[in-house]
């Protein structure tokens, strides 16, 4: 009779326990849960921010695709993560539709304002004068991300601009819980950030204090301005009253953005760059994202390893990685800048031969010095701050989205009235050819400055695919470290068979041809360090490299991970 009793209390507290879990969408991470991923079946949405994902994720709990949440989460993010989420800003997104199958990739990157010249960035010897380039409102690029997202709503989506920017208006004019993270932030870029009035105003208290965890930030000029564009379209900040304001603060401030340039802006449609590995099929941005382009060349040159059987970090592997990450970044450096303006190899740089002779100038058993690394010839072949997210659903339409400021906070300047962060995307230009930029990238004359083109970029919102269906999507945040961080992802889950909350936390590499150093994350062991420098490697710890955002659809369920390696990023799911 007690066996009995035992048992049907036990089968009561199971029933229990799924109806609660029916009733809920999948929580965020518990601690002793790190490497298990959300797990849903309608939808789930991976971002930075956990308001932005409850944004994205009610979108698609009202009927909404893809598209509708994540444009939700564009504009939501440019409220709760100040630092990368932006309206200053742009950014690539590549949207795939399960009707129709097609796969389309929207370049809302920054363009580089009428004045632009090539060397307006040097000073009166020839030098780069870092403050004006970086720091100054001329660091500023024509902003994309506000027509970039209407765009994507217009051409895939099914709700009004006013709709899915709601929430976003209510973040910013009611207020938000300040995060540990975002305090933090504040504190440290204080000289930064707190020598402007406007962005002082916004981000510190009127008595001079600091903004702690758990305060509420409200952002009234910003809600200002959101509302303009729910009601006006984007026409109201490429052609009106919010236009009209950042303009106005550009030439109070020996800006180069006007009216024109704003009004002149397009967001450019385009085909994604297309590579497969091992039987999957890869799709990612195209130029003058860098990160298409060599996230295929690298894997076409790793194909040729057994990487799976060498195992997941072992120090031959990494090897193998490191190689071909110099490889890829000796050609970024020549090669690489915007379509429109240089003519790019890209089908050369991504060719199964290109990567047969490059894989035969790795030594297995010594590092070749970057010295000795050139940019190839691929054209015989031709027959750092940044935020990610990621949105699917279960029909497999899905939303790979990555835009940024460049820095945290972009310039640190607010245009005034307006509420909206600068970005300092001209940076990513080649001030100086030859010259390394803020991220220790060389470039040349590909990627030079000049009126309306757009800088090189390393984001990479990627899709991969398996027998032509989604398969899982990802992206990160991280400066010139974003390419290696979403190889590493996709790398992970295709070679070493992690699931996508593994593939996330991995310790992490980047290589970048120069400096000649091989990053590493901490979590690499001393033994498999030593190796690498019997290798001739020159091994570093890096700060934790990139915030991954992964969905993967599988047997008709979506798993989902958010890196914890950004402590307020979630996935949710329902």
């Amino acid at each position: 009779m007690k066996k009995i009793l035992i048992i049907c209390f036990a089968f009561l507290f199971i029933q229990q326990l799924n109806a609660q879990q029916k009733k809920k969408p999948a929580a965020i991470y518990d601690s002793d849960v790190l490497h298990h991923p959300i797990v849903g079946t309608k939808g789930m949405v991976a971002t930075q921010h956990a308001l932005a994902t409850k944004v994205g994720l009610e979108v698609l709990e009202k009927g909404g695709n893809a598209v509708d949440a994540a444009v939700a989460v564009g504009f939501s993010l440019a409220v709760v993560l100040p630092r990368a989420g932006n309206l200053g800003g742009g950014g690539f997104m590549i949207v795939h539709e399960t009707k129709g199958g097609t796969t389309k990739a929207l370049n809302y990157r920054e363009m580089a304002p009428g004045k632009s010249t090539r060397d307006m960035y040097l000073d009166s010897e020839g030098n780069v004068d870092r403050d004006k380039l970086n720091f100054r409102h001329l660091a500023a690029g024509v902003p994309g991300s506000v027509a970039g997202m209407a765009r994507a709503l217009e051409l895939y989506g099914t709700m009004s601009l006013a709709e899915v920017m709601a929430p976003a208006i209510k973040q910013a004019e009611d207020g938000f819980i300040v995060t540990y993270d975002l305090a933090r932030i504040l504190k440290a870029l204080e000289k930064r950030i707190g020598k402007w009035p406007e962005a002082r105003k916004i981000f510190y208290k009127k008595n001079g204090g600091y903004y702690e965890a758990g305060d509420i930030l409200k952002q009234k000029d910003l809600a200002w301005s959101l509302k303009q564009i729910a009601k006006d379209g984007p026409s109201a900040f490429y052609n009106g009253k919010v236009g009209e304001r950042i303009a106005k603060d550009m030439k109070a401030n020996g800006g180069f953005i006007t009216m024109e340039d704003l009004k002149n802006y397009k967001v450019e449609e385009m085909e994604p760059v297309w590579g497969e590995y091992r039987g999957y099929q890869v799709a990612s941005m195209p130029p003058p994202s860098s990160g298409g382009v060599h996230i295929v060349q690298m894997l076409n040159i790793l194909e040729g390893f057994p990487i799976g059987y060498l195992g997941h970090n072992t120090a031959e592997t990494l090897h193998l990685m490191a190689e071909s990450m110099k490889l890829a970044y000796a050609d970024r450096s020549e090669h690489l800048g915007d379509p429109n303006f240089w003519e790019v190899p890209t089908e050369g740089i991504m060719s199964k031969e290109y990567a047969d002779d490059l894989r035969k100038k790795i030594n297995r058993w010594q590092t070749v010095p970057s010295e000795q690394i050139k940019p190839g010839k691929p054209q015989t072949y031709e027959s750092d701050e940044t935020t990610h997210f990621t949105v699917m659903d279960s029909k497999g339409n899905v939303v790979v989205n990555t835009y940024t400021l460049n820095f945290s906070f972009g310039s640190g300047i607010v245009a005034k009235g307006t509420g909206i962060l600068l970005n300092n995307e001209m940076s990513d230009f080649s001030a100086k050819p030859g010259t390394p930029n803020a991220f220790g990238l060389l470039g040349g004359d590909a990627n030079a400055v000049e009126p309306q083109k757009r800088p090189l970029s390393s984001m990479t919102p990627t899709i991969v695919f398996k027998d032509g269906k989604p398969y899982f999507a990802t992206g990160s945040p991280g400066g010139s470290r974003i390419i290696t961080t979403v190889l590493q992802v996709i790398l992970n889950i295709i070679d070493h068979d992690m699931n996508v909350a593994e593939a996330a936390h991995a310790p992490k590499i980047h290589h970048q041809w120069y400096p000649e150093v091989l990053y590493i994350e901490k979590g690499i062991g001393l033994d498999t360090q030593s190796l690498l420098r019997a290798k001739n490697h020159d091994v570093r710890y890096r700060a934790a490299m990139g915030s991954t955002q992964t969905i993967m659809l599988r047997d008709g369920y979506l798993f989902g991970a958010s890196d914890p390696r950004r402590p307020d990023g979630a996935t949710l799911g329902f």
